[in-house]
């Protein structure tokens, strides 16, 4: 089986109580907010993708103000030719602050829009696992940089 790993940085910024987030298509249809971020390109450092990241999916700039943590997880997913590709992510999650830019929604890119959600509103929104992951690290602050399991 091919194997593939995937390096990539986000963003966790709350302002005022609210959490910036970018909407993304799901799969299978309809719409999961995401943390703003993507993956590395060769030679670039996570630091900078984030701050890359993030102005291209909200038109913010950022300065990262910490490293959360490190969230990981592989799973097996279909490949060409029908063979699938076991797919290790390792995803750097960073607390930001904004420096500057204005709010504006992504086009022509893995986003469509980005939006401030209340803090206390997100678990009723359509996301990503690593939303919540990287919640916890922001609240948890692990110094291992890890956060505890998902729970059931």
């Amino acid at each position: 089986m091919q194997q593939k790993l995937r390096v990539a940085a986000y963003a966790i910024c709350v302002r005022d109580g609210r959490l910036l987030l970018a909407r993304s298509p799901a799969p299978g249809g309809g719409v999961e907010w995401v943390l703003p971020g993507g993956g590395t390109e060769h030679g670039e450092d996570p630091y900078d993708t984030v701050v890359r990241e993030v102005t291209e999916e909200t038109g913010y700039r950022v300065e990262p103000t910490g490293l959360l943590g490190v969230d990981s997880v592989c799973h097996v997913i279909p490949g060409r030719l029908g063979r699938p590709v076991d797919h290790h992510s390792v995803r750097l999650v960073y607390e930001a602050r904004i420096t500057g830019g204005e709010l504006r929604h992504e086009v022509g890119g893995s986003t469509d829009m980005a939006a401030w959600h209340p803090v206390a509103e997100v678990p009723a929104l359509p996301r990503i696992p690593l939303v919540d992951r990287g919640l916890r690290l922001w609240r948890e602050r692990p110094a291992t940089g890890r956060a505890r399991p998902d729970r059931p």
